[in-house]
């Protein structure tokens, strides 16, 4: 083992378990802002020390496995995130419509955008399966239109909002969705989804990670991922605070949690483009997307059956306009199955534009 790799292993082992033992102490207890500014890095640290261990496990799976079990583990914690801020006094209704809007539109736009632009940079084209990716794009958008979209011009119930039946159907459909494509991914047509191994250190190192270093990666990734929930529901109140004192919409809440959980996928996913495996991170960025509403919308339709208030999915019109332009743009970055510097470029000036208009609505 290198130093590199052993210093790797002491901080991604003693982050989660101290931040499970800070958990402990302070759970329940009315921490100050100072305890809270002290709880950012090591929040920080357990997302990205969960990250690292589903890497590991994921490495010694292969791909497309791999980009599936980072994909869930990332969307786990922020449903997580979502349902522990939603049981706050606060109004919360919209929390989950941002967050997951947020998540798709920092997938679609900005990590799409990054790999697409360093690959393209370094490698002269970024180039990439388009049956693949179509199909995952393809799901993207129909999870995000029966979801976010149509909740808006539903008639059953005044406002952006399901009715019961309503959410009940969009939960289910969701799943159904995401199930077809996991098993299209990783299944019926696995070829679709894997990247091309031209430097020998991609899917050929499945078996460079011992079965003992899965173990203990696996039980650490569920200690990291226990205690990332837990300290963002005691970091919530300080979050909400600092929003609301620097006169910023609420909406800016969703898009810090998204930006929180999303940062080690956005770093795996441009560290493969690096690598010119374009469709390790092409897979990571939707797969991401997919998982924020097919498994985010389900959980919060079953957590509203206890959960207070009402629950508003529908986008707004600025919203809509700013989806409607990423799918467009999406679907001609992706049909051609190679891209240049401009295709990236114009995802990341719609993801700016997004993060702006988040600001400044």
């Amino acid at each position: 083992m290198t130093a590199v790799a052993a210093r790797a292993r002491e901080w991604t082992t003693s982050v989660p378990l101290l931040a499970a033992l800070v958990l402990a102490v302070v759970w329940g207890s009315h921490a100050g802002d100072a305890v809270l500014v002290a709880l950012v890095p090591l929040l920080a640290g357990a997302v990205f020390a969960a990250v690292h261990h589903a890497e590991v496990v994921a490495h010694r799976i292969g791909e497309p496995f791999g980009s599936l079990l980072l994909a869930v583990a990332v969307t786990v914690i922020e449903v997580g995130l979502i349902v522990m801020l939603m049981t706050s006094d606060k109004d919360t209704s919209t929390l989950a419509r941002d967050t997951v809007f947020a998540a798709v539109m920092i997938c679609l736009n900005g990590i799409v955008g990054l790999v697409l632009l360093v690959a393209a940079l370094k490698h002269h084209l970024a180039t990439f399966n388009p049956e693949g990716t179509g199909a995952a794009l393809a799901t993207v958008i129909t999870l995000a239109a029966i979801t976010l979209v149509l909740p808006r011009f539903a008639t059953s119930h005044p406002g952006p909002e399901f009715t019961a039946a309503q959410l009940a159907f969009a939960a289910v459909a969701s799943l159904v969705l995401y199930g077809m494509f996991v098993f299209t991914q990783t299944v019926r047509h696995r070829e679709f989804f894997l990247p091309e191994d031209r430097d020998g250190d991609g899917i050929d190192d499945v078996h460079e990670v011992s079965d003992r270093d899965v173990r203990w990666s696996l039980g650490l990734l569920v200690v990291a991922l226990v205690s990332v929930v837990g300290l963002a529901k005691i970091e919530s109140a300080g979050i909400e605070r600092a929003v609301s004192a620097a006169g910023l919409p609420q909406a800016v809440v969703g898009v810090v949690i998204a930006l929180l959980v999303l940062a080690p996928e956005s770093i795996a996913a441009v560290k493969a483009a690096a690598r010119d495996q374009v469709q390790t991170g092409l897979n990571l960025a939707y797969g991401s997307a997919m998982a924020s509403i097919g498994l985010t919308i389900p959980a919060i339709a079953v957590a509203s059956i206890w959960l207070d208030g009402p629950l508003t999915l529908g986008l707004t019109e600025m919203q809509i306009v700013l989806l409607t332009m990423t799918v467009f743009v999406s679907i001609l970055t992706v049909v051609p199955g190679r891209s240049k510097p401009l295709q990236g470029g114009l995802h990341l000036v719609l993801f700016a534009a997004f993060a702006f208009l988040s600001i400044q609505p």
